[in-house]
């Protein structure tokens, strides 16, 4: 009887441990699964071995030919133009003349000039034979000292007279030349912006002359990459469709106010004996090498930010997990960033990937084993 009534209660437990099975294995199976899925959580990233860089960054700009000195040519006077010799493209020595105003009204003033001379040199004739006689009849008692003074002004005034008539003649001179326009340098023509009867005033510009001696190579040029350009840089100028024909050249001026549009400075790079393939307006590009910085470059895309600050994202070799740390950003382009403070070479930095990271978060480098 004892035995039986044993044997429901094992009945019961064999029947109650059949039923727990179906649970335990599958929570046998979860943890299985958790496992793996953390063996397998390890997030691939691709990363970048900091390191400090030993020579600057170098950076090409764009650019085109330009004559060193350009002279604006313009007419003393004003006028209209009967005759215009000159045209984009040729070639001017200095006594060339290049236009001509209608000289008329000059020639008249010419004229006028020389006839109010000529009376004044003979009231000057005049007044000095009266001087000449008072000065030989004063002495003998012929003339009074008041008749004496007053030849002696009107002799100083006729002189007077005279040295005002000559100016106004060489200035009539003048203007007469100036009814020619001559180039006055050794160059070629790059504008003009008048033409024949058309009237100009003073100072108009009629053409533009680029000097024969002197070529710059002219960019426009950010002003992180001026900062950060050493004292005297040496850039290498080719010509964008043939790289092959390059000459060396030194920064001649730099422009002390940005351009209000793009926010650029103009740079003006003197060309060492530029070849002849280099014509004025022809595209160049510039090559330039920064000076070397103590910070380290990093790809762009490994910046992040962490509480309103730069940061980057730190592989342990140890644990392979990643943190976020801070760092400070000296200077950066579209596709570089040099970081001055916060790593001091040789960490591990993510490059890609670091937007779907968490700190502490398991991760495997791209290339390496799985």
């Amino acid at each position: 009887m004892a035995l039986c009534s044993i044997c429901p209660n094992v009945s019961r437990n064999a029947a109650r441990s059949l039923l727990l099975l179906p649970v335990i294995a599958l929570l046998v199976a979860g943890c299985e699964q958790k496992t793996k899925a953390k063996t397998v959580d390890a997030r691939p990233v691709r990363t970048i071995t900091a390191a400090k860089g030993g020579t600057g960054e170098v950076v090409v700009l764009t650019g085109q030919i330009s004559a060193e000195n350009e002279a604006s040519l313009a007419f003393r006077i004003g006028g209209r133009i009967i005759e215009r010799k000159g045209d984009v493209g040729d070639r001017v020595t200095p006594d060339q003349v290049l236009a001509k105003l209608d000289p008329q009204n000059e020639v008249n003033a010419l004229r006028s000039a020389q006839a109010a001379l000529s009376a004044a040199e003979g009231r000057l004739v005049e007044t000095t034979n009266t001087f000449d006689r008072q000065k030989i009849l004063l002495p003998q008692g012929f003339t009074t000292q008041a008749l004496y003074d007053q030849a002696q002004q009107a002799l100083r005034t006729a002189q007077s007279q005279v040295d005002n008539a000559e100016a106004q003649l060489h200035i009539a001179k003048d203007r007469v030349t100036y009814t020619q326009l001559k180039a006055g340098v050794t160059g070629s023509i790059t504008s003009r912006t008048a033409e024949s009867g058309e009237v100009v005033q003073a100072g108009q510009t009629i053409f533009q002359v680029a000097r024969q001696n002197g070529r710059d190579a002219v960019f426009d040029v950010p002003a992180q990459v001026i900062r950060s350009a050493p004292p005297d840089p040496k850039v290498v100028v080719s010509l964008t469709d043939d790289p092959s024909i390059t000459a060396m050249g030194r920064v001649r001026q730099v422009d002390p106010q940005a351009d209000p549009i793009t926010r650029t400075f103009r740079v003006r790079v003197s060309l060492i004996d530029p070849p002849p393939a280099m014509f004025l307006g022809a595209t160049v590009k510039g090559r330039m090498e920064l000076e070397a910085t103590p910070g380290i470059a990093l790809p762009a895309s490994a910046l992040t930010r962490i509480n309103d600050q730069p940061a980057v994202w730190l592989v342990d070799p140890a644990t392979m997990t990643v943190s976020l740390h801070n760092v400070q950003v000296e200077r950066f382009d579209p596709a570089t960033v040099i970081i001055s403070h916060g790593l001091e070479g040789g960490e591990i930095v993510v490059t890609a990937g670091v937007q779907a990271l968490h700190p502490d978060q398991k991760v495997r480098l791209l290339g390496a084993q799985p």
